[in-house]
């Protein structure tokens, strides 16, 4: 795994856990979605940049590396 593509899989786990926080008050979820367009830009940046933007497979592999917690097998 190369900086680039760590970068991406790093950036994909902080924008889950900022839709994960901006989604956990049910009551008015509208007012926080503004507060995902940062994560989701440097995302979509990082994902161009280490050439995953469309191998969502080949980013929850290096998701699955970097953060073994988010495979769901712990579940």
């Amino acid at each position: 795994m190369h900086q680039a593509e760590i970068a991406a899989a790093q950036a994909y786990v902080r924008l889950l856990a900022a839709a994960r926080a901006a989604l956990a008050d049910p009551a008015d979820p509208p007012h926080h979605m503004p507060l995902l367009t940062s994560p989701m830009e440097e995302a979509d940046d990082a994902l161009r940049g280490a050439g995953l933007a469309g191998n969502e497979a080949r980013l929850f592999r290096l998701v699955r590396e970097l953060r073994p917690s988010l495979s769901g097998s712990d579940r």
